[in-house]
């Protein structure tokens, strides 16, 4: 095996890689959207993107290859705007809770174009140790941070520090149930009502923090309501 300096060094792709790449994987996310996860191939790929059939397989090889990096691409968005929101809510670990979850219910996040995508994926996991290791590596680093705000959270307010896995994966699982709710959800997707819902349930489960969740709904509320009429506009 070649090494030091005689092995040689990958070039990193030019920015006209780097757009053809993006645009194979927004066409394979439409027809994933389209066609479902099953229907979906290197050919329906490249006519959605209006290209040649080898110009996907150049990029990504195979067509596993291909969905792997469309689902890497999803938790790249779904964590960069998680995170983003945790770090600009503050200390407060109430606050970055809030937060979080209302990047859960954003519509850009949980459109439906995106839970088709997600369903998509997962209904597959446990057939394709691909698609598990993506999942895993992403969903692990959200996890362990809702664990520790969790763990916070008691803290701050005298509760067991002891709670904070079962409280973190109880809200991690009704995350994961409201959007399988707005999945199959016929019509416009409610994000508002699943936000709602769950801030009530966050509520009923601090009852000390509710007045301030409430607070926090109504805002989030405002804005949601605002950027729909912005958008109808």
């Amino acid at each position: 095996m070649a090494t030091g300096k005689h092995r040689k060094a990958r070039q990193k792709p030019s920015r006209t890689e780097l757009k053809r790449r993006q645009e194979i994987i927004e066409a394979t996310t439409r027809s994933i959207v389209k066609n479902g996860l099953c229907a979906t191939t290197l050919a329906s790929v490249s006519k959605e993107a209006g290209l040649s059939d080898g110009v996907a397989v150049f990029y990504f090889k195979t067509k596993m290859g291909l969905l792997t990096e469309v689902l890497r691409h999803r938790y790249v968005i779904y964590q960069a705007a998680w995170q983003g929101a945790y770090e600009a809510a503050g200390p407060h670990p109430l606050q970055r809770l809030l937060a979080i979850l209302r990047t859960d219910f954003d519509p850009e996040i949980c459109s439906i174009e995106a839970l088709i995508v997600w369903q998509s994926f997962w209904g597959e996991v446990r057939a394709r140790p691909h698609y598990k290791e993506v999942l895993d590596l992403f969903d692990g680093k959200r996890v362990d941070t809702m664990q520790e705000v969790c763990a916070d959270l008691l803290l701050a307010l005298g509760r067991p520090v002891e709670q904070a896995k079962s409280m973190s994966v109880g809200i991690d699982s009704m995350v994961d149930g409201l959007w399988l709710r707005l999945y199959l959800a016929e019509g416009d997707v409610p994000h508002v009502e699943a936000l709602e819902i769950a801030f009530n349930a966050l509520a009923a489960q601090l009852p000390e923090c509710a007045e301030e969740i409430a607070a926090e709904l109504e805002r989030a509320r405002a804005k949601q309501q605002g950027g729909e009429a912005h958008m109808d506009a």
